[in-house]
């Protein structure tokens, strides 16, 4: 078996729309699924993928290819190592292919952290450990927590692990650059170390929480590093990923503690901003992974604000938002501590729409006993409730506002319906001028449709792969007829042939693998009518004699023997014959 069948089964064996699904979330339209493109700024689902085809296109960008087109430029991995990816997932054994990991010019930091990561896990497992175990058991965090979350520990010394990492080799200068070390000193000293990840699950850095009563600095984080920006990261993502897909939603809390108890209250799908603000980068990641979204933050007025917030910058990005309310100002660690996991499962089950949410916050904060203030927050009301789409639910807070207040319900019903009509009018500017990136547009006349529509049913079709090879379609172009030839050769050399797969054969072609993208932007359907290939297959001849037409008249232009011309013009009249005779 050569590599091209091992990797030919390999892709036969994963379903494009599974993978790309684990990465982010696809809603099926006909025939196809489509999602929010992740390799552009992409706010509208422009990404179609093709379970038919088993490649995937942008409409925007023109991102496209196969399974591992996308997962070498959405993980930035080579070939190889995509292979590698799916070779785990299919159980198929690679042999020979030498799969090596794709050296970066980041792996001697990776390096460092793992190494750190495994000193402060060994000091956990030490003597030293007892009262930080005393104050983590406090904590209800046990034994087992310790292991699964790989919690570690950072001793009284103040140069023990910069000295070990020196005597590896390291340089204290990159030391000091990555945040480890403070010169020739720790900057990590007795305090419980919680690892923090990056996107593929490689430790990057760490939030050491002090344990000894001393309530200054209590949390000391990595500062941001070549491979480590807060910003740009979320808690747990890479292990929520998997059961956000399958939940079909993401919860998003401030840190690690609250997704950390989260998760053993059995709820797996939270990620964790490690702060309350967040950036466009990690509302990008939240979008990926999936369009509904709970925020779960801190009971307190800034974990309330932070729901407001960010909830809006989601929203904008089309992301269903829902929020669970924690009184007292507890944070989701302690609410699960103190009511218990069912309790708070419970509220996520039950969590409100970001527009009750906003609803429930404006009246929090106005005087009753002022009209203006009531004027104001009834105006406030309607104008949130004209963003739900749901007709009844938005009845249902007129009605209540309506008695609350004791003003008539029609009032209340006008009001709405005008900023329902802004909302519309808003929306059609929208549409008049949307912000995409566009491919390069392409002239697309009968003949280009017939040249790359036979292109492609070579792919799918093997009556028109043999019209072909039977000398009965011309291409009219250079570059065309390579693709013809090489579709031509991968069947004959293989017996079968997939657009899929010789998306894959083409990966090194650079010239011909934007004609291959041509044919498969036509978006056809693998079955094809007889009458449609000899009617394609007649346009192109009529193309090429078209053409010939044209070559005539310029070279009877530019010619003056009398006699010449004649023959010229009687070629010309015999072409135009076979025009006029549907050739």
């Amino acid at each position: 078996m050569d590599n091209t069948n091992v990797i030919n089964e390999i892709r036969s064996k994963v379903d494009i729309v599974d993978i790309v699904s684990s990465y982010l979330p696809l809603t099926q339209k006909g025939k196809n699924f489509f999602g929010v493109c992740p390799f552009h700024d992409d706010t509208n689902p422009s990404m179609s993928v093709s379970r038919e085809k088993q490649i995937y296109r942008c409409f925007s960008c023109g991102a496209s290819g196969n399974v591992f087109n996308f997962i070498m430029d959405y993980e930035h991995v080579s070939f190889k190592e995509a292979l590698y990816i799916l070779s785990q997932k299919t159980g198929v054994e690679i042999k020979g292919l030498n799969i090596q990991k794709k050296s970066s010019k980041y792996d001697k930091l990776y390096e460092i952290y793992e190494l750190a990561h495994k000193y402060y896990q060994n000091n956990m497992n030490s003597s030293y450990a007892k009262k930080a175990k005393e104050y983590l058991s406090n904590r209800q965090i046990d034994e087992k927590m310790i292991q699964e979350y790989k919690i570690g520990l950072s001793l009284d010394k103040n140069d023990h692990l910069t000295k070990l990492l020196v005597s590896k080799g390291y340089n204290l200068n990159v030391l000091n650059d990555i945040g480890l070390s403070n010169q020739d000193k720790d900057v990590y000293m007795n305090r419980i170390m919680f690892p923090l990840y990056d996107l593929n699950g490689r430790v990057v850095g760490f939030s050491g929480r002090r344990y000894d009563g001393i309530k200054e600095n209590k949390y000391v984080n990595t500062k941001g590093t070549k491979i480590f920006q807060k910003g740009e990261t979320l808690y747990n993502y890479h292990l929520a990923r998997e059961f956000v897909r399958s939940k079909n939603q993401v919860i998003v809390m401030e840190g690690f503690m609250a997704v950390i108890r989260s998760k053993e209250a059995g709820i797996k799908n939270a990620v964790g901003l490690m702060g309350t603000a967040m950036t466009k980068e990690q509302a990008a990641l939240i979008k990926r992974l999936s369009d509904h979204v709970i925020l779960s933050f801190d009971g307190d007025e800034p974990g309330r604000k932070a729901c407001l917030d960010n909830g809006s910058e989601l929203e904008k990005l089309g992301c269903q938002v829902s929020v669970v309310e924690l009184d007292h100002g507890l944070d989701p660690d302690d609410y699960i501590l103190k009511y218990g996991k069912e309790a708070f499962q419970n509220l996520v089950n039950n969590a409100i729409t970001l527009s009750d949410y906003r609803i429930k916050r404006l009246k929090s904060n106005i005087n009753l006993n002022s009209d203006l203030e009531k004027t104001e927050y009834i105006r406030s009301v309607l104008e949130e409730t004209s963003k739900i789409e749901d007709e009844i639910h938005r009845e249902f807070i007129l009605k209540k506002l309506a008695k609350e207040f004791d003003i008539s319900y029609n009032t209340l019903e006008k009001r709405l319906l005008s900023f329902l009509k802004e909302n519309e009018e808003k929306e059609k500017r929208k549409e008049e001028k949307p912000f995409t990136i566009k491919a390069p547009t392409i002239k697309k006349d009968k003949y280009y449709l017939a040249t790359y529509a036979l292109l492609y049913y070579m792919l799918v079709d093997k009556r028109c792969l043999n019209y072909y090879n039977e000398g009965k379609i011309n291409f009219p172009n250079e570059e065309e007829r390579f693709l013809a030839s090489e579709i031509s050769y991968y069947y004959q050399k293989y017996g079968i042939i997939t657009p899929a797969d010789f998306y894959t054969y083409l990966s090194d072609k650079e010239k011909l693998l934007p004609v291959l993208k041509k044919a498969l932007e036509l978006d056809l359907n693998q079955e094809v009518t007889e009458k449609e290939l000899l009617d394609d297959m007649q346009t192109l001849r009529e193309y090429q004699i078209t053409q010939e037409i044209k070559k005539l008249k310029k070279q009877m232009e530019n010619e003056n023997d009398v006699m010449i011309q004649a023959k010229i013009g009687l070629k010309i009249t015999e072409l135009n014959t076979r025009l006029k005779s549907n050739i």
